[in-house]
């Protein structure tokens, strides 16, 4: 797939609309709204960060009224969905998720937890061990056999690594991604001074490991992808594309990075990927698909 890289210089609007073409002017609009989008995000987490720095407090299974109309004895759904685990980003909290989790909860998905590991955090590997303790404490608390995940940013590829390098195949059903540097991304070279941002980028020791060969591998991955993340640099890196994963990739236009947990049509598209609905029919070893899937106006 080939993605034209778009230039991040917010021309004044209308002062590009008399100097540009009329497509190049929309998209320069397009930028525009999506940056003023990403400041307006950006505000409010920063007032939410706070209440999502503590770990959540940790339910059983989750319960529901019974369906005879009576409040008596509440007990689980006949047929039940596993786990959602929901993984924030690079320097972030679970306080990204609240919109998402509610729209999960209000549509069938019973059991929802968020996870918080430390902005100190300094190696993929060791967070993915950590991720699949969480994950084994999740399947002997509610009875599941294995769990769904939904990662921002760099918690997508802490979770790919669980699944793919760690046998977190057999546990996770699903895995969602939303703007994760699959391939590496090489925006913000001065942020090199942190090690899991190294990490992070193209031909590291990390991205290498996860394109090496995965056979059998049983998760099934979904990965949207902003053609106006800002962090994605190529855009491309933001796609799973690996002969032994079982993939789809779904564009998303009209939203930057910071968006993509937040935004009511991703959140569909999310519910949908959960849902199966954008499995890929499995040939070979693999396949991976790529489908524009949403566009944000």
């Amino acid at each position: 797939m080939k993605v034209t890289q778009v230039t991040r210089a917010l021309l004044p609007f209308p002062l590009c609309q008399r100097l540009l073409p009329s497509s190049l002017a929309g998209l320069s609009l397009a930028i525009l709204k999506a940056a003023a989008l990403e400041v307006a995000i950006l505000a409010g987490h920063l007032l939410l960060y706070p209440s999502g720095i503590i770990q959540e407090r940790r339910s059983p299974a989750a319960l529901i009224p019974s369906q005879d109309g009576t409040d008596g004895t509440a007990h689980l759904p006949t047929e039940t969905k596993p786990p959602v685990v929901l993984l924030h980003g690079f320097i972030d909290n679970r306080s990204v998720f609240v919109l998402l989790r509610r729209s999960l909860s209000q549509h069938g998905r019973q059991h929802v937890e968020s996870l918080n590991y430390s902005p100190m955090t300094c190696d993929i590997a060791t967070a993915a061990k950590l991720l699949g303790r969480h994950i084994e404490e999740i399947c002997d608390r509610t009875g599941s056999e294995q769990v769904d995940i939904v990662g921002h940013s760099l918690g997508g590829l802490i979770a790919r690594y669980y699944v793919q390098r760690l046998g977190g195949d057999t546990r996770v059903r699903t895995l969602v991604t939303l703007g994760t540097p699959h391939s590496g991304t090489k925006v913000a070279p001065l942020a090199n001074a942190h090690p899991i941002v190294r990490q992070m980028r193209p031909g590291s020791a990390v991205i290498e490991e996860l394109s090496s060969p995965a056979p059998g591998c049983r998760t099934q991955f979904v990965s949207f992808w902003s053609d106006l993340d800002h962090l994605m640099d190529p855009l491309e890196s933001a796609c799973v594309d690996h002969p032994d994963l079982l993939a789809q990739n779904v564009r998303v236009s009209g939203i930057g990075h910071l968006a993509l947990p937040l935004h009511p049509a991703v959140a569909a598209g999310i519910r949908q990927a959960l849902d199966g609905e954008y499995a890929a029919a499995r040939n070979g070893a693999g396949s991976a698909a790529h489908r524009d899937g949403l566009t944000v106006a």
